[in-house]
Order: C-alpha cells, then sequence, then structure tokens
C-alpha cells in the first residue's frame, strides 16, 4: 500500500486547523498542526511534507516569512490561506513562490480541491513512463525536459517549480503562437483551479528572472492578452 501524503497545516487558529484536518484525513492524508511560524520551518524539515497549507498572519515570524526562508531550499507545494482578500496580498504571495491562496473563510470541498490539485501538479517524477516518448524542446542556449523536469539554460540547470516549468514547456512547444491568460490559466493550473490570471503573469515574471532573452527567442507579451514564446530568424 503506498504511504499516504503528508501535510502540514500552519494555523494558529485550533478550530480551522483541526477542520482542515478532519476533512485531509477524511480523504486518506496524514495531517500535522503547528501553531507559529519557527515551528512550521522545524516540522518542514522533520515532518518533510508533501504540501504546506500555511496560514499568513501568524505569531512572530509570519506565513510571508515562512514561505520565503522555504523556497531558498525547497520546492515543497505551499498554498497560503489568509482571511486577506486583496490582489496585492494574493500576488505577493505567488511572488514569494507560494503555487495557490485561498481566503477565509473558505468551503472545505474547495481546499480539499485545490490540495488535490495542487499535489497531482507536483509529482513530476510520476508523469512520464518508460515507454512515453520524452517530451523535450530545445532553442539556442535552451533546453526544457517536461519528461523529467529539467530546465537547462546556457549549459546550467535551472530550478523551476513544476507549473513555471510546465508554462514555458507549454508556450516553447507552440512557437510564436498566442495564447490568452485564460488559455494559459486553463492548460496549466486546470479547470479545477479557480484563481485570476495575475497567476499567469506572476508565474512569467519569474521564469524572466531565471531566463534572459537570447538573440533567436524571447517570451513576449502581447499586451491586454497574453504571451508568446517568438523565435526570430
Amino acid at each position: 500500500m503506498a504511504a499516504k501524503q503528508k501535510i502540514l497545516i500552519v494555523d494558529d487558529d485550533a478550530n480551522i486547523a483541526e477542520l482542515v484536518s478532519l476533512y485531509l484525513v477524511k480523504e486518506c492524508y496524514d495531517t500535522r498542526i503547528v501553531g507559529d511560524g519557527e515551528s512550521a520551518l522545524e516540522a518542514a524539515v522533520s515532518y518533510a511534507p508533501n504540501l504546506i497549507l500555511l496560514d499568513l498572519m501568524l505569531p512572530g515570524v509570519d506565513g510571508y516569512q515562512v514561505c520565503r526562508e522555504l523556497r531558498t531550499k525547497s520546492q515543497v507545494p505551499i498554498i497560503m490561506m489568509s482571511a486577506k482578500g486583496e490582489v496585492f496580498d494574493k500576488v505577493l504571495g505567488l511572488e514569494l513562490g507560494a503555487d495557490d491562496y485561498i481566503e477565509k473563510p473558505f468551503d472545505t470541498k474547495e481546499m480539499v480541491a485545490r490540495v488535490k490539485a495542487v499535489l497531482r501538479r507536483s509529482r513530476p517524477q510520476n508523469a512520464a513512463l518508460p515507454e512515453q516518448e520524452e517530451k523535450i524542446v530545445s532553442y539556442a542556449k535552451l533546453t526544457i525536459n517536461l519528461t523529467n523536469y529539467s530546465v537547462l539554460y546556457q549549459g546550467r540547470p535551472v530550478e523551476m517549480p513544476p507549473k513555471e516549468l510546465e508554462l514555458l514547456y507549454f508556450l516553447a512547444s507552440a512557437p510564436n503562437r498566442v495564447f490568452t491568460r485564460e488559455q494559459l490559466l486553463d492548460q496549466i493550473w486546470g479547470y479545477e483551479y479557480i484563481g485570476d490570471t495575475r497567476t499567469v503573469d506572476v508565474h512569467i515574471k519569474r521564469i524572466r528572472e531565471k531566463i534572459n532573452d537570447h538573440t533567436s527567442w524571447r517570451i513576449t507579451t502581447i499586451w491586454g492578452i497574453g504571451y508568446k514564446f517568438e523565435t526570430m530568424g
């Protein structure tokens, strides 16, 4: 029998944390609850969760700082939870490396659906079977391998979370074709994802911070529409 996937719940509201845990345990996940940022950073190592549900408003080290520190050493999927529903808070969370953002109070079924969707997207090691054809696109100084979820840029590996890599691969595998933000959101995050198109913008920004445009290719913004992977010559 496969081991249960582990979910770390970080929330200083014990009632909310217990409720979240109850619904996740019903879905056959293993859970652990901690109530502050320092404990979250320790449990991220000792418990080694498959996913972290992270409240923003924590005593001591807040959720933003926890996310920032985790991203310096781990790509564990993070779903931020907060009563803050402002666009700024959502975008900041995504820019710090969160995989999703859910507002409180939330519907428990939606929360479970988001957990399942993020976990499903974060398992690249199971994405390809030996008999499957490798999914690789290559351009000058850039190779994107969706089979083993790796990116080589200027001969060096680039660390990218699964969704960044999938977004880059999707654009690069259809050069010079324009995709709307809605199309990219649907393709990469799936119909289950309930978010706004700024999610795409944030991930494009993070990709651009890791790879620069080349003289023969670039990621182009089509203002008011979306993006394309443009090739020249």
